[in-house]
């Protein structure tokens, strides 16, 4: 639940702030202020002088130490650099310039300099926030398939048939890098046909069909033993096998059934009017796949109807595929019975691969005549109402229809002339010979899912009112924008009911509790956690699970020994090995087998998704239970189920369920930097990376990343000779490393943050040893703070640097829900955000109620008021942005490829490209040339009441 302890502004001019920090903040803007009115330039009499005092020892007097020079500005236009700057601010603030062992800037000095970069070099207004440029975003895969679940209710698998999206600040839905690719376009055209083709009915009758899943099957004979023997299933129940043999087991909604095992399964059906019926049988052959061998076994399949063998058939492997068996009977009324049998071919031989077949389901359709048809699955979603018999009501009909669905589609309201013309194209499809009504509303859906106005997030923006700089994105966007943020899909009903009667805006705080109580806000949590602290990432991490392990085991030298034995005597070809030495070879093996085997511990698939998970329920539970978000970083609790306590070395946790467990106060876990999806996916594949996960924390915990690596910078290992490496803990290879110059300003970041996690190996198992050396994890943060191990650090963190935090994540959040990188524009928004959190006493409520009321979520820059423009070449996010046709990019110019076109302009689609919307189908549609018509209207303009021309419109087909 979000607290109401801590209002957040109603609209983006007037935040409503706690009222020390508004007496606080008024007092530092007024006192700036008036120094500003006293002095036109205060660089020289207030600015520089800080600089001198802290900064000129390493940034001035030809001393530019990480190419910064702060002394030699010749005016004030050279002195606004955004990117200079930004870093000093960053710096400044975070305590690492000066660094800890020099003289350093008084809260009051830094509050001083952060007034001065803001206000005369960002040229920041805090009553009018800049809300930044947006550019159009298409939808990344995932909301594209939680989009259509919810438009359409069906499962699109975007993951197989979507190319993986570019990802951007850390996130996949920025919209700088969602651009669309000639590839791309082909696929969307075809998934809009695939999609429709899936979910709609065409037909408004189709015969009956009962599916009959493989794991309702009821298992009467496994192993041998006969368990039952129910009417209408035949055969020997006396034949007994190996109790060994693997019996029928459920896999999903199947059953497998092995090749070695007679087995028989059986489901009953009841036929409630005599009739024609035709029974489908689905079936797999699956295997277990092993390098170069290979299982000779066979199996007889025996598919019976009421103890009737329609189908015999021996199967050896098949290698994956997919079988369907179909039979017509004719059946009375009452229950009839379907069973599945196998019974192995032949000798027994090696199980080698574990050859089964997997029964899927079986379909049950009929009676076949058409008097006993029924309206198709889902029809009366998509028809509410019979089709009428004359033409008009049918166009009429079908005009509600396409704009309600197209409404829906395109996430807010429809033009009558948009359509009127989807009802002219399903109208010139369904008079045709043959085609149904519903073929053309069909054939009118996919020109719908093919239109750019779904495929990309539309905006348009509010009339400006009487001194506002910058308008509000209309309320049909702010319904999009907390749906997708929240969602990660299209807005629900309630979202569009506000938006259409203007009360959306006047009941955000409502709403978005709402969004957040809902099951599908478990979107925000997987896919924002996923992708800031990577917990996404560790179902695929590559780990050598036998390399950390004999990193904490080293073996003996009796035990290299006799392994260089082996490997001496094995090189030696057979031919010409002497007896001897196949006597020494078979000897030192069996010496080497003789040993007990060492218990590895392995990344199993469910122990993957247990850490996943764990990640996941901790950010679930601070934002559910509105914790303080610095339990993040220190917490005694954590989330686990069995397995995954026991990698950890929690004792007490049973059963495979994920649950909250409150650790003991000694224990070195609590906090996401101890979980093992971080630990694992900064790690190298076969030992830890100190380095990636010192990078991991300052990004995202501290928000001050490290400068990119030099070119050419050596590897770890180079540092020393290969005989001192082996001798040399992971520290002094470090330090070795960083005594490098060009490599010493970023380890001293981020080697202390990252030796101190080195007690957890690369799999994230506490270790005390490394190789034979003891663990040091003790180390002094840059800032000047000493730890002695992980958990002081995680309490460093927390405290002394949890503005930092407050910072950092407050941006991550903000970059998610915006889709969008921010620069220094955007640093008085992230101020009051981090403000806002600390007022709040870290409750993420606070947090996610500054983002919706931001100028930045509820407002969209100007396109003719051009952002301050301060000397110096701004940071561009993607090469996308960098193009003039994309800078101020309206959202009348719709943008379909990577490059801009011209407004006003037709664009026609190619038999390629739109060749789903026209030509022959299934549909019975004949080619026409389906167009998208951008408008050439210009931007909206300040005078109320203006209308906004959405980006596209569906234009006539050609004749």
């Amino acid at each position: 639940m979000l607290s109401p302890a801590v209002p957040f502004p109603r609209s983006p001019r007037f935040p409503r702030w706690p009222l020390p920090a508004v007496l606080g903040a008024w007092l530092l803007l007024g006192a700036w202020v008036q120094g500003a009115d006293a002095d036109a330039d205060p660089f020289p009499t207030r600015i520089r002088p800080l600089l001198d005092k802290y900064c000129f020892d390493c940034h001035g007097g030809g001393i530019n130490k990480g190419g910064v020079t702060l002394d030699e500005f010749d005016g004030p236009a050279h002195r606004q650099d955004p990117r200079l700057w930004q870093r000093v601010l960053r710096n400044v603030r975070s305590g690492i310039m000066p660094p800890a062992d020099e003289l350093r800037p008084d809260p009051a000095e830094v509050d001083t300099l952060s007034e001065w970069i803001k206000r005369r070099v960002f040229e920041l207004d805090p009553a009018w926030p800049d809300p930044g440029r947006v550019t159009v975003r298409r939808l990344n895969r995932i909301e594209y398939r939680n989009t259509i679940r919810d438009l359409l209710g069906i499962d699109f698998d975007t993951a197989l048939e979507f190319p993986a999206d570019d990802s951007g600040h850390g996130f996949d839905n920025i919209g700088d890098v969602l651009t669309v690719s000639p590839l791309l376009l082909e696929k969307y055209l075809d998934a809009a046909q695939a999609i429709i083709t899936q979910a709609v009915p065409t037909v408004d009758a189709e015969v009956a069909e009962v599916s009959l899943p493989g794991s309702g099957f009821q298992t009467v004979m496994a192993a041998g033993v006969p368990l039952e023997s129910p009417p209408g299933v035949a055969g020997d129940s006396t034949h007994t096998t190996e109790a060994s043999r693997p019996p029928p087991s459920i896999v999903g909604a199947g059953v497998e059934l092995s090749y070695y095992t007679r087995a028989a399964v059986v489901a009953r059906h009841r036929a409630e009017v005599s009739g024609r019926y035709r029974v489908v049988f689905d079936l797999k052959a699956v295997e277990r796949y092993v390098d170069d061998q290979f299982d000779t076994n066979q199996t007889r399949l025996r598919l019976k109807l009421d103890g009737e063998t329609v189908l015999e058939r021996v199967f050896s492997r098949e290698g994956g595929k997919s079988f369907e068996f179909s039979f017509e009977r004719d059946w009375v009324a009452g229950e009839h019975g379907i069973a599945v049998e196998l019974e192995p071919e032949g000798p027994n031989r090696p199980q080698v691969r574990q050859l089964r077949l997997r029964l899927n389901g079986v379909a049950v359709q009929g009676p076949l005549a058409r008097e006993h048809w029924v309206a198709p699955k889902a029809y009366a979603r998509f028809f509410p109402r019979a089709v009428p018999a004359d033409r008009p009501a049918r166009r009429l009909y079908a005009s509600e229809l396409l704009g309600r669905f197209a409404e829906r589609a395109f996430r807010r309201p429809v033009e009558a002339s948009t359509v009127d013309r989807l009802v002219t194209l399903a109208e010139s499809t369904y008079q045709q010979s043959g085609v149904t009504f519903e073929a053309g509303i069909a054939q009118a859906m996919v020109a719908v899912l093919a239109s750019p106005r779904f495929i990309f997030r539309e905006e348009q923006v509010e009339p400006l009112r009487p001194g506002q700089i910058h308008p509000w994105v209309d309320e049909y966007a702010l319904a999009s924008r907390l749906s997708y943020f929240f969602w990660s899909t299209l807005p629900d009903e309630t979202l569009v009911r506000l938006a259409r009667e203007g009360q959306l805006r006047a009941r955000l705080d409502e709403q978005v509790e709402r969004l957040l109580a809902d099951p599908r806000s478990a979107e925000l949590i997987r896919h924002f956690t996923g992708q800031w602290l990577q917990a996404r990432d560790i179902p695929t991490v590559v780990v050598d699970e036998f390399a950390v392990y004999l990193r904490e085991h080293p073996p003996s030298e009796e035990s290299r020994a006799l392994r260089a034995k082996i490997r001496r005597l094995a090189a030696i070809p057979e031919a010409v090995r002497t007896a001897t030495e196949t006597a020494e070879l078979d000897q030192a093996i069996k010496q080497r087998n003789s040993g007990p085997r060492p218990v590895i511990p392995r990344l199993s698939t469910s122990l993957r998704q247990a850490m996943q998970e764990e990640t996941e329920m901790l950010f679930a539970h601070v934002l559910r239970e509105d914790r303080p978000i610095t339990e993040l970083i220190d917490a005694n609790y954590t989330f686990l189920n069995e397995e995954l306590a026991r990698h950890y070395g929690v004792p007490g946790v049973a059963g495979r369920a994920m649950r909250k467990v409150v650790l003991p106060p000694d224990s070195p876990r609590g906090g996401v930097l101890t979980q093992g999806t971080v630990l694992a996916v900064t790690s190298n594949p076969t030992r830890t990376s100190p380095v990636k996960r010192g990078v991991f924390v300052l990004e995202a915990i501290l928000g001050t990343p490290p400068a990119p690596p030099p070119p050419n910078i050596p590897p770890l290992e180079d540092a020393v000779s290969p005989e001192r490496l082996r001798q040399m803990t992971l520290r002094e290879n470090l330090a070795a490393h960083a005594s490098n110059p060009v490599c010493a300003s970023c380890h001293l970041r981020m080697d202390p943050l990252g030796l101190a996690l080195e007690n957890f190996n690369a799999i994230g198992q506490w270790r005390g040893s490394d190789m034979g050396q003891v663990i040091d994890p003790a180390g002094k943060l840059i800032t000047g703070e000493a730890f002695a191990d992980v958990r002081e650090l995680k309490r460093i963190l927390a405290t002394h640097h949890r503005h930092d935090f407050y910072h950092s994540v407050s941006e991550k959040l903000l970059t998610y829900a915006l889709g969008r990188g921010t620069d220094y524009r955007d640093t008085d928004t992230l101020d009051h955000l981090a403000a806002a959190l600390e007022a709040a006493g870290g409750r993420p409520s606070a947090l996610i109620r500054g983002i919706v009321h931001s100028a930045p979520f509820q407002q969209r820059r100007r396109d003719d008021v051009p952002a301050p423009a301060p000397a110096g070449r701004e940071v561009r996010s993607s090469k996308s942005e960098a193009s003039p046709a994309r800078a101020g990019m309206t959202n009348d110019e719709f943008r379909m490829t990577n490059g801009a076109r011209p407004t006003g302009r037709e664009v026609r689609s190619s038999k390629s490209e739109i060749r789903k919307l026209g030509i022959p189908n299934r549909f019975g549609a004949k080619s026409s040339a389906f167009t998208v018509q951008r408008s050439s209207h210009p931007p909206p303009v300040a005078e109320a009441g203006t209308a906004f021309v959405p980006p596209a419109t569906l234009s006539a087909p050609t004749p």
